[in-house]
């Protein structure tokens, strides 16, 4: 869970993942042209968040397509935010049952 808290800490890297968000599958190439960054920039970032199990490559003949993987953004939900909203909704629910 540390290496997808030091992955998204980084705002390149969150843009990375927003970009595979809007349109999965993408190739080195073509998420390289929505930065202002060097290639190697691009790589080095994208290979940290593939260390995070936060993207996933597949090669398609001489193509490495990057896919987006939401699983562990979902756990970090479900380990440390769902506990801390949890609260606030039961306690909604009850002002709603009683104004009812």
């Amino acid at each position: 869970m540390d290496a997808v808290f030091k992955a998204l800490a980084d705002p390149t890297r969150r843009r990375l993942l927003d970009e595979l968000f809007r349109e999965d599958g993408q190739t080195l190439s073509a998420l390289e042209e929505r930065f202002t960054m060097t290639r190697f920039g691009v790589m080095k970032h994208l290979k940290q968040l593939e260390e995070a199990d936060l993207v996933v490559t597949k090669r398609r003949g001489r193509e490495k397509l990057h896919f987006l993987n939401p699983v562990p953004i979902r756990l970090v939900h479900d380990r440390w935010v769902s506990k801390y909203a949890e609260p606030w909704a039961a306690a909604l629910s009850d002002l709603k049952n009683r104004l009812e």
